[in-house]
């Protein structure tokens, strides 16, 4: 096995915001929130993880600072893919007899 599973993306939560944001260049707070199904707390947590990592960038809107919208950053695209490329590899070799 050469890719690495991260442990920052892991928490299902976590692997699901960073899914939707890769299939998308910018993602509404409120968008993912729906999506995942978290509390706005909970979510605000998630999104932290993914922040302080540098995986996630946040930016609020200018007219409505209520709107927060994500993107994720060149970084945590390169981990996120990393950890689907390890977690495609661990079916892979489950798969062998």
């Amino acid at each position: 096995m050469t890719a690495q599973l991260d442990a920052v993306i892991h928490p299902t939560h976590r692997l699901r915001i960073c899914a939707m944001l890769d299939a998308g260049t910018t993602v509404e707070m409120a968008v993912i929130k729906d999506v995942v199904g978290l509390s706005a707390s909970a979510l605000s947590k998630q999104v932290a993880a993914l922040v302080d990592a540098g995986y996630v960038a946040q930016e609020r809107a200018r007219q409505d600072s209520r709107r927060i919208w994500l993107t994720l950053t060149p970084q945590g695209k390169t981990a996120y893919q990393s950890h689907i490329r390890a977690l495609q590899e661990i079916v892979a070799g489950s798969a062998q007899p």
